[in-house]
């Protein structure tokens, strides 16, 4: 594995063969994907970013999903990585999806994770709030309600590394670069799913009160030959969660096995 810095972004490489490009949420960097990696990365070239303000990457400026997807359309072009598997968690469904739009020629297929169109309206204040308390009072405390509030009761009893890793990667970003991100967040707009047209999985958690069941299965419905599949006792976490059967998911979806 190497790590680079494409389009001022830390970029984690590994691996040779088809191209999957990997996109984390709000709160998360490239590592949210590390537990899945052992489904699909001997037959992959894996590529994850710390989109900016996020993790190893500085901000570089205003923070907003037009240019998360501009940095990284660029990154995939440099980095030969066209014609991509994309995947999503969260925050990073959205910059797949938009990313899959505004530049088809770069996207073949999408596995979205925790997937949202866009923040419902009450929680683009809920972003709002919580950017102002992150730049007042930093993440600590933040890092503890969403927690307890985006893990599974499940994994809250029964897997203390999920909680101790969405603890401490949320409690370890910088404050500034969360609160614009949680900003960015707060403005997001769905993308236009039937101008997508590629084909998608939809994975989520039972018990993901963020990315719900009820809006994979929507934005399944939306695309071609796609469908969602539903995690038990799982929350919003999905990679962190539940990484075996998310693994296995997206080893079938883009390598049929």
């Amino acid at each position: 594995m190497s790590t680079q810095i494409v389009e001022r972004m830390a970029a984690e490489i590994a691996g040779s063969g088809d191209p999957v490009v990997l996109i984390h949420g709000l709160g998360g960097t490239s590592n949210v994907w590390t537990p899945v990696l052992p489904a699909f990365a001997a037959r992959a070239r894996v590529i994850r970013f710390d989109l900016p303000g996020s993790g190893r990457s500085p901000a570089g400026g205003p923070l907003s999903i037009q240019a998360f997807v501009d940095r990284i359309a660029r990154a995939m072009r440099v980095l030969g990585a066209e014609r991509a598997h994309v995947g999503g968690h969260s925050l990073g469904t959205i910059v797949a999806a938009q990313l899959s739009q505004q530049h088809p020629d770069l996207v073949r297929d999408l596995v979205l994770l925790g997937a949202l169109p866009e923040p419902p309206e009450p929680a683009r204040n809920g972003l709002k709030a919580r950017a102002a308390k992150a730049r007042a009072e930093g993440l600590a405390v933040i890092a503890e309600q969403m927690s307890e509030a985006s893990l599974s009761r499940d994994t809250r009893e029964k897997n203390p590394l999920a909680v101790a890793y969405v603890r401490e990667t949320i409690m370890r970003q910088d404050a500034e670069g969360y609160a614009a991100t949680c900003e960015a967040l707060s403005e997001a707009r769905a993308a236009d799913y039937a101008r997508i047209g590629k084909k998608a999985l939809l994975v989520t958690g039972e018990d993901d009160a963020i990315g719900t069941p009820a809006m994979s299965r929507d934005i399944a419905s939306r695309l071609p030959e796609s469908r969602a599949e539903i995690l038990p006792r799982t929350g919003h976490w999905t990679p962190v969660e539940r990484p075996a059967e998310a693994g296995r998911a997206m080893l079938q979806f883009w390598f049929g096995r």
